[in-house]
């Protein structure tokens, strides 16, 4: 019994002074799984992938899971706060299933584009949204990501220039009262649908157009199931790249800091290169037979607006937050 005892102290003692000699990814790399419902090459995706994680360097472990693969899209909120997943980048309606004034950040025509997205969160007013996704829902976001502005993606070839033209049209938008009724604010009759089953759906009819920024229509493939594009604008895609707050907070403050400005130089690279594809794209699907064209935005605008306003939607909007959002 003491021979045994002694020779499990002295293995015991081998392993401690081996593992002092392990480098410190080893022993303490704090894991970070990600989820994403777009595919890897997506810029966005790369811009984490040889940014974000790259520069965190070896004492982070990112571990990402693209295309919906690990969650469904709609549940990583969820997930993030239950601990089952460290960080996702969800928009904001997602927030606003629990923090209801997220809506008005995904609300038709009100963020105008990226450069206004980055005003808006580098203001007060985006602390203010950090500030109640930290007391709220137990996250923290690091970081605003722009996909591009989002546009009409249809089936057939009735041109719509105005929301009346929309009227039946069954337009494929994401899962949540807020996606929903922005479809609704355009004229058309929303209809939820995961994002990996897009393709498909247009390909046997099940849903007679899409709205998305141009480079996911591409990514995607979009191209080849629908016959035309609308340049509405009626919103810019993005998405809030967020950290499970008890992740988050188990880091130094100089971590904290290091770890936005990552999220944002990734971004930042991720945004040139929506932009520089957005403008290159409208020959691209030209060439590929779509009819791509510009309807009357005013009245597009109007209509959402009016929507919006007589809705249950816009009650949860901050008082006076449209005005501090246009003022910027």
């Amino acid at each position: 019994m003491r021979d045994m005892t002694r020779r499990q102290l002295l293995a015991g003692s081998a392993m401690a002074a081996a593992m002092i000699g392990l480098p410190r990814m080893a022993l303490a790399a704090t894991k970070l799984r990600f989820a994403d419902v777009t595919t890897e090459d997506a810029p966005r995706s790369q811009a984490l992938l040889n940014i974000f994680a790259k520069e965190l360097g070896a004492d982070y472990e990112f571990t990402p899971f693209f295309n919906s693969t690990l969650f469904r899209q709609g549940t990583e909120l969820v997930a993030v706060q239950r601990g089952n997943l460290d960080m996702a980048l969800l928009p904001p309606s997602d927030f606003a299933k629990q923090a209801p004034e997220f809506d008005i950040l995904g609300a038709a025509y009100v963020v105008r584009d990226s450069a206004h997205l980055s005003r808006i969160f580098d203001s007060e007013i985006g602390a203010e949204f950090r500030k109640s996704a930290r007391e709220k829902l137990n996250v923290e976001i690091l970081a605003p990501a722009y996909y591009g502005r989002r546009q009409l993606n249809l089936r057939g070839k009735n041109k719509v220039m105005n929301p009346e033209d929309l009227a039946g049209v069954k337009l494929r938008m994401p899962g949540g009262e807020s996606w929903q009724f922005l479809g609704k604010s355009l004229g058309a009759n929303p209809v939820a649908m995961d994002y990996a089953e897009v393709y498909t759906g247009l390909q046997i009819g099940a849903i007679d157009g899409q709205d998305n920024p141009l480079p996911n229509d591409k990514i995607m493939k979009f191209y080849e199931v629908t016959n035309q594009i609308v340049l509405t604008g009626h919103n810019v895609g993005f998405g809030l790249l967020l950290i499970n707050a008890k992740v988050f907070n188990g880091l130094s403050a100089d971590e904290q800091s290091r770890m936005r400005d990552l999220a944002k130089k990734a971004f930042a690279w991720s945004t040139a290169e929506y932009e520089k594809q957005e403008a290159e794209l409208v020959d691209f699907f030209k060439q590929q037979g779509l009819d791509v064209y510009v309807p009357d935005v005013d009245a597009f605008r109007a209509h959402a607006q009016k929507e919006y306003l007589a809705s249950s939607l816009s009650s949860s909007w901050p008082a006076g937050m449209l005005e501090r959002i246009n003022a910027l």
